[in-house]
């Protein structure tokens, strides 16, 4: 496993990294603790020493099982959470010193830590990433020992490019074949201030995956059935705002150019072409798929005629509806 460093931690993680979101669990189904621990067993062996996750993953479960397993295995990862989707309502209101206090509290005693080794904010609401008292909260609970770093979770480039204005370390964007604005503005503001990236959603919730058809079901409690319009959430973290239909014709232009079916290790293999990217953190719902996102990292560089057939499917199927939204 290759590793590429996180910006201005400094500390060397493994280019592919573990997502959360699902661990231990198909999206909508119960918790499975002995699944999620065989996930985690299965990214240490692979090499992985990246972890993504959240105080609201599982309903803190997540960050409950992370710090079971480490506790027995320390040393073998940097954890990333995040903190802010507890907050109801969700309001930049909402956000205050207190509870960025409270978040940091919570996620240490879950993972029975004394130090995060970074707290991102959870893609707040944008008003957010121009606020000094949250930011100034942060440092305060940098020097006091509570992280060792933060950075933000960004919905827009133009969050990302706010949040720069302060000192975060990294952020987390979605970025994948359905994505390319970050690659504009985002990208070289993050490289010129050192800023690490931590490319999230990377197979546009499964469909890069080229495996899902107009037959594919999702379970009500999964939010591809539920989210697609937004109805819970920025519609961006489900299917990376693609509609769905859209997004089926984009994977089938690209299975041509790439003149395969299988396409989710080239759309991860795609993402680490790009030097701005510290990790990139697909998810898993079981061991094996872990095995199978690692396998990115052993594929050749892509060629300049397979990056121009991205942009090109990009420009052609989705730049119009996707481009100005995030």
């Amino acid at each position: 496993m290759n590793l590429r460093t996180l910006g201005k931690t400094g500390k060397k993680v493994s280019e592919i990294g573990l997502g959360t979101w699902q661990l231990g669990t198909k999206w909508g189904d119960p918790f499975n603790r002995e699944e999620a621990f065989r996930i985690l067993e299965a990214a240490e062996e692979a090499g992985i020493t990246f972890i993504d996750t959240a105080d609201v993953y599982n309903g803190g479960k997540s960050e409950e099982t992370i710090g079971e397993y480490i506790s027995a295995h320390p040393d073998k990862f940097y954890i990333t959470t995040k903190c802010g989707r507890r907050l109801n309502p969700h309001t930049a209101e909402q956000y205050t010193p207190a509870a960025i206090a409270g978040f940091i509290e919570d996620s240490l005693q879950r993972m029975k830590l004394e130090k995060l080794d970074m707290i991102l904010l959870h893609c707040p609401p944008t008003p957010v990433f121009s606020r000094d008292d949250i930011f100034a909260e942060l440092d305060r609970q940098k020097e006091l020992g509570k992280i060792a770093d933060y950075g933000v979770s960004i919905e827009k480039v133009e969050e990302g490019i706010q949040a720069m204005e302060y000192d975060v370390s990294a952020m987390e964007v979605i970025f994948n074949m359905f994505r390319l604005k970050p690659l504009e503005q985002l990208f070289p503001l993050a490289a010129q201030k050192n800023v690490g990236i931590i490319a999230r959603v990377p197979l546009a919730s499964g469909l890069l995956t080229g495996k899902y058809t107009l037959d594919t079901a999702f379970g009500p409690k999964d939010h591809r059935s539920y989210n697609r319009e937004g109805a819970s959430f920025d519609k961006g973290e489900t299917f990376s705002g693609v509609p769905y239909e859209l997004g089926l014709e984009a994977v089938d232009a690209l299975k041509k150019a790439f003149g395969t079916v299988d396409l989710a290790p080239l759309a991860i293999r795609w993402i680490l072409m790009h030097p701005e990217v510290s990790v990139v953190i697909p998810g898993a719902s079981r061991a094996s798929q872990v095995n199978d996102n690692v396998k990115a990292a052993e594929l050749p560089p892509l060629t300049d005629a397979q990056m121009q057939a991205v942009r090109e499917i990009y420009d052609h199927y989705l730049r119009e509806t996707i481009h100005p939204q995030w």
